[in-house]
């Protein structure tokens, strides 16, 4: 295929997406401004015409404006590649600077061509500034189409799923977009499964440790997704920003809002100039409505493809803890088999390290089981069954863990970690690093203090597993203090762009900031305002702004006129001094101390609703979210974030999570 018949693409799906996808009537919840019609139809093209050993250098907030095709043979090398893209982009931007010096005339026939494709009369402005925005998106036909097979296994459940919910069944567009709807997808920010949760905003609708993580099996991972949107819509109020809110997070699409207007879309997608709100952001929702369209219509562009037929599965809910082998025997499968359809059970099951717990729904196809799985469960011998799970011996570090998380998550203390494992710092630790736990007792006196990985395997019974994972190279230290993305990534993950630094990276993952992989879920506004101020939000004192700040209090109370040791208030704005930090090392200790208090919270609990109470005279915000609902200040605050603690009355309808305690 030529440069000049890729180009000519767009114009023609453009008119057969404006025939298809126009609103059936006036309150279509996917709405599609004329505006933002060529941002579609980029995406369209990408995910029907262009495979992934191919891609196309564009302009990237002009999407209309496709420069060319460039091959990516898989044949050539990771290196190669990136230089074929990167001298293509080269004379692409050589030519731009040399139309916007001015030059019209005696033009060269990639000079011409690149001009052909801006608007007539287009200003040197607006090509200088183009100089600088020369993207490359690589093809994901190939994987669009995997996923349109691989959907099918799940679809009928998602569908119904969503509907219970109260949410758009559309919405079962979002894992092409997301993942491909590969379950074993992984990005570098952590992001997992189908709907690629990261373990922060996972752990409020999902259960996410290192027993069960249900973000890998796509039956849990569906419902914390729609109870995730049907959130995320509550605060937008519609759902073009709910969805980028998935990928942006609620605080930023808030601050957007503020700016620009509650549904003024193609403004935010458009002009909003938020820090972290680059290219995978702006451009989520209308690579959305792409998928959705592909996923309306498969035969238009994929004919012939038939989708995955369902698993009809036996649900098994456990009465105790058991083992993952005797369960299996007892079932009269494989622990392979067993693994393959329950994935949300982690390797520390089939490791044997850990029991598959108790009241767990195990899923097993109907067709494997020689009995009614009441009658299978009835035959497992009575001695396989534990009323307490396996104690925890060793963690395998992941990246994104730190001391102090995985000392909470096992109840313990970091300086018992770091005697325990002869750490020389506790500031450092690796991913694929084990760590002995209490439980395990202290390494044995022949293993070299800091040699983790041999310790472990001479005090466990899993030596061979611990022998195979001592094997793999070693990855670089991580700073304890500063989660990192976890080790593991797939190839899967969808919309790449294939830069220089890079060979795959995610649209919805490539450039997301701390904040948002921190706290997609949050609401809360936790940035420096241009007036250098911000707005005290739940579990803040004044202590804890300076000491992100890294000054003293007083200089706190000083610019703000406070008198000494009256208390700051939730909502109350506070003017900084930055002399010792700028604002972004202050917004991300801000964000990192919020971030640890509301992930200590989720490893405990779980949102599973939310219940709407109207306000009776005489009562109180305090005493209804911490004795009637048992739900955390803070947490009350996500679910109103518009309302004024100070300005509550009688007659107000609030909004309170229902929520169950996780059993470990």
């Amino acid at each position: 295929m030529t440069s000049a018949k890729a180009i000519s693409l767009l114009p023609i799906l453009a008119a057969g997406l404006l025939r298809i996808a126009a609103p059936a009537h006036a309150e279509d919840p996917f709405p599609l401004p004329a505006e933002l019609e060529p941002d579609v139809d980029f995406w369209l093209s990408i995910f029907t015409r262009y495979d992934s050993d191919e891609g196309v250098l564009h302009d990237n907030r002009h999407l209309g404006v496709v420069y060319e095709r460039v091959e990516l043979s898989e044949k050539l090398s990771r290196r190669e590649r990136q230089r074929r893209i990167q001298r293509r982009r080269e004379a692409i931007q050589a030519a731009l600077r040399s139309l916007a010096g001015g030059k019209r005339d005696g033009l060269s026939a990639e000079e011409a061509r690149i001009l052909s494709l801006w608007p007539e009369g287009v200003g040197n402005r607006s090509l200088s500034e183009a100089v600088g925005r020369v993207r490359f998106q690589r093809g994901l036909s190939d994987r669009f189409r995997d996923g349109l097979i691989r959907a099918g296994r799940w679809r009928d459940h998602i569908e119904t799923e969503l509907t219970a919910l109260g949410v758009p069944v559309d919405l079962a567009a979002l894992p092409h977009v997301e993942s491909s709807y590969n379950p074993d997808a992984r990005s570098h920010v952590g992001a997992s499964g189908i709907w690629q949760f990261t373990r922060s905003t996972g752990r409020r609708f999902l259960r996410v440790d290192h027993v069960v993580d249900e973000r890998n099996d796509p039956f849990e991972a569906t419902r914390g997704a729609g109870r995730l949107l049907a959130f995320n819509y509550s605060i937008t109020g519609n759902w073009p920003l709910a969805i980028t809110a998935y990928n942006h997070g609620l605080s930023g699409v808030r601050r957007a809002m503020r700016r620009h207007g509650d549904t003024a879309y193609v403004d935010i997608f458009r002009n909003y100039r938020g820090r972290t709100f680059g290219f995978a952001s702006r451009n989520f929702y209308v690579a959305f409505l792409a998928a959705r369209e592909v996923d309306r219509n498969p035969d238009r562009y994929f004919p012939g493809v038939v989708p995955d037929r369902p698993t009809d599965y036996a649900l098994i809910e456990l009465p105790d803890y058991v083992a993952a082998a005797e369960f299996a025997e007892g079932l009269g499968v494989t622990e392979k088999e067993l693994a393959r359809h329950n994935p949300a059970l982690q390797p520390t099951v089939w490791q044997g390290s850990k029991h598959i717990p108790r009241s767990y729904a195990v899923r097993m196809p109907k067709a494997l089981l020689s009995a009614p799985a009441d009658e299978l469960l009835a035959a497992v011998p009575a001695g396989s069954w534990q009323a307490r799970q396996l104690p925890d011996l060793f963690h395998t570090v992941r990246r994104g863990d730190t001391l102090s998380e995985i000392a909470e998550a096992y109840d313990t203390r970091v300086s018992t970690l770091v005697a325990l494992n002869g750490l020389g710092s506790r500031n450092r630790i690796r991913a694929g690093q084990r760590l002995r736990l209490p439980a395990a007792g202290p390494p044995p006196a022949a293993a070299a203090s800091g040699d983790v990985v041999q310790a472990a395997a001479a005090g466990s019974a899993d030596a061979d597993t611990l022998a195979a994972n001592a094997t793999k190279p070693a990855a670089t230290p991580i700073d304890a203090d500063i989660p990192a993305a976890e080790a593991d990534e797939s190839a899967a993950i969808t919309l790449a762009e294939l830069e220089p630094a890079a060979l795959v990276g995610g649209l919805a993952t490539s450039l997301v900031g701390t904040l948002q992989t921190s706290l997609l879920s949050d609401p809360s506004d936790y940035s420096v305002a241009a007036d250098n101020s911000v707005e005290v939000q739940p579990l803040e004192t004044l202590g804890h702004l300076a000491d992100w700040l890294g000054i003293r209090t007083q200089r706190l109370r000083d610019i703000n006129g406070l008198a000494f040791r009256s208390p700051v208030e939730v909502g109350q704005r506070i003017r900084l001094d930055f002399t010792s930090v700028d604002a972004g090392t202050f917004e991300s200790r801000r964000v990192a101390y919020h971030r640890a208090q509301q992930d200590s919270f989720f490893r405990r609990h779980r949102i599973t609703g939310v219940t709407e109470h109207v306000l009776e005279p005489g009562e109180s915000i305090w005493v209804l979210s911490l004795r009637q609902y048992d739900v955390p200040v803070w947490l009350f605050r996500q679910y109103n974030p518009g309302l004024e603690m100070a300005r509550v009355r009688a007659g107000m309808t609030v909004r309170f999570p229902t929520m169950v305690t996780v059993d470990p």
